[in-house]
């Protein structure tokens, strides 16, 4: 089964990546990763620090938010919806 990363740990071998202070097949024994998977998130890394200045960053996370706000919104009443139809439904059972 394939190991998850969580972002922190993808941050530390992108960073070390990134810093050059040792060659892919360091990084790639030190954190057990693949060296095509370490250039990956280096890629990732080096593009995405330019949002890190800006306010385009803050801005996506307030839409995302907003987004997950809006969608548990929905569960919520499709919830309620459902436990009416299903008292409503039971009521109709002989």
């Amino acid at each position: 089964m394939p190991r998850t990363f969580t972002a922190a740990e993808k941050a530390a071998v992108a960073l070390a990546a990134i810093k050059e202070e040792k060659t892919y097949a360091e990084i790639s024994s030190q954190y057990e990763v693949h060296s095509s998977q370490i250039k990956n998130w280096k890629k990732i890394a080096v593009e995405g620090i330019n949002t890190l200045f800006t306010g385009n960053q803050k801005r996506a996370d307030a839409e995302q938010q907003e987004l997950i706000a809006e969608l548990y919104k929905i569960i919520g009443e499709r919830e309620a919806e459902l436990s009416w139809l299903k008292k409503k439904l039971h009521g109709l059972k002989p």
